[in-house]
C-alpha cells in the first residue's frame, strides 16, 4: 500500500485510491483494510493491484478500474462505453422527482441514459411509472440493462437508437443529460475526461446542439401539461432557458447544484400554446 500511494503521489487522493483499488482487488471494504493494515493481497491478487495502481497513475478513472460507482446510493456498474454519474446530475433526479407524484402510473423517457444512472433512480423512486430509455450506443444500453437487472428494477425498457427515435406513444415527462461540452473545449483534454466517451460529452463545435434538438423533439413526445428536464452545464442556463422558450415551453425555471451553479432547466409543454414554433435549425443537417 505505501509503494502504491508513492506511485500516486501526483494524485490528490492517492491514499483513497490505493485502498479503494486494494478493497476491489480483496473483494472487501475499506474498513476491512483499516482492521488489517499489514495485510499484503496474495498473488495474483497482488499482481492484479500493481496493475491497476500504473494504470491509475497513467489517469485513469477509479470507477472504471473497480467498474462500479454510486449514483442516488445505487451501486452501478461502469466501463469505459458510458460516463461515470457525477454527484451533480442527482439535482436532475431530484428536479423529475418533484413533479412526479409518488402514486403516479406516469410515462417517462429518459434520453441518452448512458449507465442507466438518472432512469434506475427514478424507477427506485417511482415503482408505478413506465419508464423507457434510450442511447445510442449498444454498448451503453447493455451495462444499463445489466444494472436495471442487478437492482431488480424491472419496470424500465431500454432502447438502441437516437434520442426519440425508437419510442412510441406520448409521456408524462421527458429528461436528459445530454451531451452539452463545447467541442473546443480544453477540459475535454484532463482528468477523467479524457478517458470517457466523447460522443456522451459533447454534440460537437455547438455545445447545445443536443439541447435543441430534443426540444423540438420532446414537442411531439409530451402529453398536454407534460415536463421536459435537461442538465446542462453551469454557464448554459440563460441559453438553455431561451431554447425551451422558443421550442414552445412555458413555466420555464433554472435551478442550481450544490456550488449554487445554474444545473437543471425544466419547462411545461401545453397544446394550446404550440403554434408559431420555429423549426428545429438541425432537424435538416
Amino acid at each position: 500500500m505505501a509503494l502504491a500511494r508513492v506511485k500516486l503521489a501526483d494524485s490528490p487522493s492517492a491514499r483513497f485510491d490505493a485502498e479503494i483499488l486494494m478493497a476491489h482487488v480483496l473483494e472487501s471494504t475499506r474498513s476491512f483494510l483499516y482492521a488489517n493494515p499489514e495485510l499484503e493481497p496474495p498473488n495474483p491478487r497482488s499482481e492484479a493491484f500493481k496493475k491497476l495502481v500504473k494504470q491509475r497513475a497513467l489517469g485513469q478513472p477509479i470507477a472504471y478500474l473497480t467498474e462500479s460507482s454510486e449514483f442516488w446510493s445505487l451501486p452501478l456498474k461502469v466501463n469505459p462505453s458510458v460516463l461515470i454519474p457525477r454527484p451533480d446530475t442527482e439535482r436532475l433526479v431530484e428536479a423529475a422527482l418533484s413533479k412526479i407524484p409518488v402514486e403516479a402510473d406516469w410515462r417517462i423517457a429518459d434520453l441518452g441514459t448512458g449507465s442507466g444512472a438518472i432512469a434506475l433512480a427514478v424507477a427506485s423512486e417511482r415503482k408505478k411509472c413506465e419508464i423507457h430509455a434510450t442511447d445510442i450506443s449498444s454498448e451503453a444500453i447493455e451495462v444499463a440493462r445489466e444494472n436495471a437487472r442487478s437492482l431488480g428494477l424491472d419496470h424500465i425498457q431500454f432502447y438502441c437508437g437516437s434520442w426519440s427515435a425508437p419510442l412510441k406513444g406520448k409521456f408524462h415527462l421527458v429528461l436528459s443529460n445530454p451531451p452539452y461540452i463545447d467541442g473546443n473545449d480544453q477540459h475535454l483534454e484532463k482528468g477523467d475526461l479524457r478517458f470517457e466517451p466523447r460522443g456522451a460529452l459533447t454534440p460537437g463545435q455547438d455545445g447545445l446542439r443536443a439541447i435543441n434538438e430534443i426540444s423540438h423533439l420532446a414537442r411531439n413526445m409530451l402529453v398536454d401539461g407534460g415536463w421536459l428536464m435537461f442538465e446542462h452545464g453551469w454557464d448554459q442556463g440563460p441559453a438553455t432557458r431561451q431554447i425551451l422558450q422558443d421550442a414552445g415551453f412555458t413555466d420555464i425555471e433554472t435551478q442550481q447544484d450544490l456550488q449554487n451553479h445554474d444545473r437543471v432547466t425544466v419547462g411545461v409543454f401545453n397544446v394550446s400554446s404550440d403554434s408559431g414554433v420555429p423549426v428545429n435549425p438541425y432537424q435538416q443537417q
